[in-house]
């Protein structure tokens, strides 16, 4: 293993000073260590936009390098192969082996990508190397230098990083104060309306919503991150008696801001969109997002919907879900979060499978 610093400072010593990526747990060492230098890092909504940051960062002159999860890596692959190789622009990219090599130790939503990503990255003529959990600054060193012949050869190499090869830091976040736990904001919502379908993101808030407020009529999203509001578009146009919650992260949301333009078009009266924003990828280690200098609400009536508001305490959320469904949607409520505290729940699938899951909401929807 290497640290987050060695990791950086080599990448540095190579000329690699412009980095981005979306949060992983493997790297999340080093993008808390490179966001305490202003211009180093840019957190990114999604893996393509990363991607495509770096890109213009190379055009500019910049050595960039970007990383991220390999369960992402689908959301890479169009400006990898219509940008990054057409432009043959020298952009190195870590990708964290979720899911690898065994499945069977990590979690459902790694089993197909996990043993698929060397494959993948062979089928669109990618060369990969891989940094071991054993491996030290010698072993990275000789790895860089292999991905430093491609990016001469206008190649665009990928370094794949095995859990355990880069040390961890802490992320170094302004806390703040005012807001809900998670927790105690999903029981709040899902009391307030019984009879609706929950749709749970990714992540720590389908774990609290299951420790919570587990029901057969809530779909606990395992991966897939940013398509909450999504699935729930669907289930709503396709249940219009029903009432529809999707319970959202601000991390998970700014992946696919696009949705909210689709919601808003589709205009289903039945569906409110839940934020907990806590303005951190919180799952994998705290990483900042950039809901800080956004307004959902905002954002959300621009798009088209019919009503918006943002709240920080109990009195106000639960007066919003009285709003919520005494109106005709979609409906947003952006729910101010605090840092956790405190254990984390297990996720869903330790006592349900997938299609446990899938089949109880199924059924459910059908009473």
């Amino acid at each position: 293993m290497i640290s987050a610093k060695e990791f950086c400072d080599l990448l540095a010593d190579r000329g690699f000073t412009f980095a981005s990526g979306v949060p992983c747990s493997h790297f999340g060492g080093p993008i808390a260590h490179l966001s305490t230098q202003p211009g180093r890092y840019v957190p990114a909504p999604n893996e393509g936009s990363a991607l495509a940051v770096a890109a213009g960062a190379a055009l500019g002159g910049q050595h960039a390098y970007v990383m991220l999860q390999n369960s992402g890596l689908g959301n890479l692959i169009n400006p990898l192969t219509s940008l990054v190789m057409t432009y043959q622009l020298p952009i190195l990219t870590f990708t964290s082996l979720r899911g690898w090599p065994d499945p069977a130790t990590d979690e459902p939503q790694h089993a197909v990508m996990g043993p698929a990503t060397p494959g993948l990255l062979d089928s669109v003529d990618t060369p990969h190397h891989t940094l071991y959990a054993q491996d030290g600054v010698e072993e990275f060193s000789a790895v860089l230098e292999k991905a430093e012949k491609d990016l001469a050869g206008q190649r665009a190499p990928f370094v794949l990083v095995e859990r355990g090869a880069i040390g961890k830091a802490t992320a170094a976040n302004a806390p703040h104060t005012e807001g809900l736990p998670a927790s105690e904001a999903i029981r709040i919502v899902t009391a307030a309306a019984p009879q609706a379908a929950v749709i749970a993101t990714t992540g720590f808030t389908g774990r609290d919503a299951f420790a919570v407020a587990d029901a057969p009529g809530t779909f606990y999203m395992q991966g897939s991150m940013g398509h909450a509001s999504s699935i729930g578009l669907g289930v709503a146009l396709t249940h219009p008696e029903r009432p529809v919650v999707v319970l959202d992260g601000d991390g998970a949301l700014l992946m696919h801001l696009g949705t909210l333009s689709m919601i808003g078009s589709e205009a289903p009266a039945n569906l409110i969109h839940v934020v907990l924003d806590n303005r951190v990828h919180e799952s994998t280690g705290g990483q900042a997002t950039t809901s800080a200098t956004t307004s959902f609400p905002d954002m959300a009536l621009a798009a088209g919907y019919a009503g918006a508001v943002v709240c920080d305490s109990e009195d106000a959320l639960r007066s919003a879900m009285l709003q919520a469904q005494a109106a005709a949607g979609p409906y947003l409520v952006c729910v101010k979060t605090l840092p956790r505290t405190g254990a984390v729940p297990p996720r869903a699938t330790n006592a349900l499978s997938t299609l446990d899951i899938r089949d109880r909401f199924q059924s459910d929807l059908q009473q």
